[in-house]
């Protein structure tokens, strides 16, 4: 499709023809589903409740409104935004300001991201010298206005992205003490991958006559993902693991806990796969030099717990392996939508024990999927290479992405310590050998 049809696809839904031909300009070619469903109400100054499934277009569906609305408003004061997106993670926060930022600029509108894990003054100091639009977390953004730096009493609209999400983190009470902050008669957009009693919770008190789109079933796999179990032998979940994440193409790897994604990642890192982790004991820092190393393709895997399922986008991510199956459907699904977006085709891999088979099973049903199911008696089997195609690659040590040691305080000088004292040796984890199982005890991943 051409530029020009593309604009015209947009600009008979309402959008500004300026902002059309960005979205040209960026190679999107027409809306999709939840983007047409929305943006005529959206754009109207509508309440709307939006859902579809990740990766189906959300965030330009209420990014393209949100520019709109205020393009040729009244200018940013101190302190006070006209705009205000909320949404539960950080990385997920950084990725909508990336897909704001060509729409802002042309609009002459300037943003803020407001969250945890970094200092807060360059967050005051923006919000005092004025912005349109803040993206924020909730539990920043509480802390910033307890202390005076923001007021929400000019919000003329409000996004909640990935409002089921915030509810399954424990946010909504934060979430809610924000929206009473903002005007009652402001225009509110809610955008969730479910819509559920949590959810409606927010709907009933927050948004009026709201418009409700759902663009795709609650529970469709997406039709360009192929589903696949295989019933491995504990032993063989990390060589089956090399091989699969050692093939061309980025994959994403999901463990069930930190420790375990720690763990997996160094694992592959010394079988020659380059990977990074993403989890909530690391640093902003590093989730951003991980994050960063992953989407320019010097990490080829990215390991992760379920804080990467939602929101995070990085291009062509053709494989999604459940290293540890998620405890629940709606998991899985967030999940595997790490692949097979925007119309590419993607696979995702379930690894299955002989004690999870009843566990997974009950889950592919409850996800509404029929995965094909291979048994594996070690990781030579040929169905590898065809669920991840193309020639193996090690690279010695892999790829580790290490946060910078923080900075010891200076200690008084003190007598000499007998032989033994000292630091901690640095490599006291590493005394674990990569590909065997049994080390944890319950249900805590072999990696």
């Amino acid at each position: 499709m051409s530029s020009a049809a593309t604009a015209a696809g947009f600009a008979e839904l309402g959008v500004p023809a300026d902002l059309s031909t960005i979205l040209a300009d960026l190679g999107i070619t027409t809306p999709t589903p939840i983007q047409a469903a929305t943006l005529p109400d959206s754009l109207a100054g509508r309440d709307v409740l939006g859902r579809g499934r990740t990766g189906s277009g959300k965030t330009y569906a209420f990014l393209l409104p949100l520019v709109a609305r205020l393009s040729g408003g009244k200018p940013a004061q101190s302190r006070r935004p006209r705009a205000l997106v909320l949404a539960p993670t950080r990385e997920l926060v950084a990725q909508i300001e990336a897909a704001l930022k060509p729409l802002a600029e042309a609009a002459g509108l300037r943003t803020r991201t407001v969250f945890g894990g970094v200092g807060q003054n360059p967050q005051v100091q923006g919000l005092r010298a004025g912005v349109d639009i803040v993206l924020a977390c909730p539990g920043r953004l509480e802390d910033l206005i307890g202390q005076g730096h923001c007021d929400l009493g000019a919000i003329e609209i409000t996004v909640l992205d990935e409002a089921d999400h915030m509810a399954d983190l424990g946010f909504l009470p934060g979430v809610r003490r924000l929206l009473d902050r903002t005007p009652r008669e402001s225009q509110r957009l809610l955008f969730s991958a479910t819509l559920d009693k949590a959810i409606d919770v927010l709907v009933k008190r927050y948004l009026r006559n709201p418009v409700t789109h759902q663009a795709d079933s609650a529970q469709s796999p997406v039709a360009t993902m192929d589903h696949h179990l295989l019933h491995v032998a504990r032993e063989h979940r990390v060589p089956v693991l090399v091989d699969l994440t050692s093939a061309p193409g980025r994959t994403v790897v999901f463990t069930r806990t930190k420790h375990g994604a720690k763990a997996l990642s160094r694992q592959l890192n010394r079988a020659g796969v380059p990977t990074v982790e993403l989890h909530g004991n690391l640093s902003q820092g590093a989730r951003t030099r991980n994050m960063d190393a992953f989407h320019s393709g010097r990490a080829s895997t990215l390991v992760a717990t379920d804080i990467a399922a939602r929101g995070i986008h990085v291009d062509d991510v053709a494989l999604v392996v459940h290293a540890d199956p998620p405890v629940e459907h709606k998991a899985y699904l967030h999940r595997s939508g790490r692949t097979a977006r925007a119309g590419a085709r993607g696979t995702v891999v379930t690894l299955m024990t002989d004690e999870q088979v009843r566990e997974v099973r009950s889950l592919t049903r409850a996800a509404g999927i029929k995965p094909t199911t291979t048994k594996l008696a070690d990781a030579s089997h040929p169905v590898l290479a065809t669920l991840a195609p193309g020639e193996r690659v090690l690279v010695p040590g892999g790829l580790v992405v290490e946060a910078p040691a923080p900075a010891q305080p200076a200690r008084r000088k003190q007598p000499a310590r007998p032989q033994g004292g000292g630091s901690r040796p640095a490599g006291q984890q590493g005394g674990r050998r990569r590909g065997r199982g049994g080390r944890g005890r319950g249900r805590r991943p072999a990696a």
